[in-house]
C-alpha cells in the first residue's frame, strides 16, 4: 500500500479557503480515472470567506461535489442552478466544454467537504455538458454506514452516468470497527480519511492522507480504534495519459493552449464557440492564469 499526503493550497486571496490536494501528485496521477481530488475543512466562514468561487472553465472531465457539513451553491453554463448539500452528490459533465461558479450558501457557518474530478475517456470527452444530482440511501449494518455515490458497493447502487467503471462512497465507522468491504478486483483503490484514523489491510493511514492499493484484492479491510469516516475511491486503471492545467484536460499541450484562447476571447469580445457564462451570476469570471514556460507534458499510465 501506498500513502499519499496532501499539500496545503489556498483557493483565492488573503482570507481564502486553503483546501488539502491529494490528487494529483508527482507520483501518482490518477486513481482509474479519478484525477483530482481536494479536501476541505472543516472550516468557520467567518474567519476563511468560505467557498467563493466565480465562473470558471472546464473540458475533458467530470466534476464530484461532496459535503460534510454545510451548502454550496451552483450555477453553470447548461442552465443548472443547485445546492450542494450533505450525503447529496451533484456530478458536472463538463465534456467540450462548460463554465461553472460555486459559492457557500449565506447560511452556512462551516464548510467541509471534497471536490472531485474525473477524467473522461477519449471517445466520451467532447460529449454536451450535462448536470445529475442524486442522494443516496445510507446503507447501515452494526459499526458502519455507507452512502454510495457513484458506482456500486455493499448492495447499493448509484444511477448516475460516468464514463468509464468506478466506485465512489462515504463510509463512517464507529471505533473498534472491523469491516471487511468486497471490491472489484480489476481496480485501483484509493482510501481518503476525512477524520479518524484506521488500518487498511493492517497498514496506518491517518486523517487527511490517502491510502492507495493496486488492483487484484477481491476485498479490502477496515480497522478502527476510533469514529473514522473516509471515501473510498476506485475504478480500473484509466490507460489514458492527460495533460491536465488549471481547469483544462486535454491530451496535447496545443489542445489545452487552444482551450485557455477559447476562454480569453469570451471574457474580452463575449463570443465563443466552446464556452459560455452562467446566467445572473454575482462575480466577474476568472481569466486563465499566464501559460508555463514549459510545454505541458502528458500523465497517467
Amino acid at each position: 500500500m501506498e500513502v499519499l499526503t496532501p499539500r496545503d493550497v489556498p483557493l483565492g486571496g488573503l482570507r481564502a479557503m486553503t483546501v488539502r490536494r491529494t490528487l494529483p501528485q508527482r507520483q501518482r496521477s490518477l486513481i482509474g480515472a479519478w484525477c483530482f481530488l481536494d479536501h476541505y475543512g472543516p472550516d468557520d466562514v467567518d474567519a476563511s470567506q468560505g467557498m467563493v468561487v466565480p465562473p470558471h472553465p472546464h473540458t475533458g472531465l467530470q466534476t464530484v461535489s461532496w459535503l460534510f457539513t454545510g451548502e454550496i451553491e451552483h450555477r453553470d453554463s447548461a442552465g443548472h442552478h443547485a445546492t450542494v448539500r450533505p450525503g447529496e452528490l451533484n456530478l458536472m459533465t463538463a465534456g467540450r466544454g462548460i463554465s461553472h461558479s460555486e459559492y457557500s450558501t449565506p447560511g452556512t457557518t462551516t464548510l467541509h467537504g471534497a471536490q472531485l474530478w474525473l477524467a473522461l475517456p477519449d471517445s466520451d470527452r467532447q460529449v454536451e455538458p450535462t448536470f445529475e444530482h442524486f442522494a443516496p440511501e445510507p446503507v447501515t449494518a452494526e459499526g458502519w454506514e455507507a452512502r454510495v455515490f457513484i458506482g456500486s458497493l455493499l448492495g447499493s447502487t448509484s444511477p448516475v452516468m460516468t464514463y468509464s467503471p468506478l466506485l465512489g462512497a462515504e463510509l463512517t465507522l464507529a471505533g473498534g470497527t472491523t469491516l471487511r468491504v468486497p471490491v472489484d478486483p480489476s481496480y485501483e483503490l484509493g482510501v481518503l480519511v476525512d477524520f479518524g484514523s484506521l488500518t487498511l489491510d493492517g497498514k496506518p493511514v491517518a486523517a487527511h492522507e490517502l491510502g492507495f492499493l493496486d488492483p487484484g484484492a477481491e476485498s479490502i479491510e477496515l480497522t478502527t480504534a476510533e469514529e473514522t469516516r473516509l471515501l473510498l475511491l476506485g475504478g480500473p486503471p484509466f490507460g489514458e495519459k492527460i495533460v491536465m492545467w488549471w481547469n483544462y484536460i486535454g491530451r496535447e499541450h496545443e489542445e489545452v493552449v487552444a482551450y485557455r484562447a477559447e476562454w480569453e476571447r469570451l471574457l474580452e469580445t463575449g463570443s465563443s464557440d466552446r464556452f459560455e457564462l452562467p446566467e445572473d451570476d454575482p462575480l466577474e469570471a476568472l481569466h486563465s492564469p499566464p501559460l508555463p514556460n514549459a510545454r505541458m507534458v502528458r500523465r497517467g499510465p
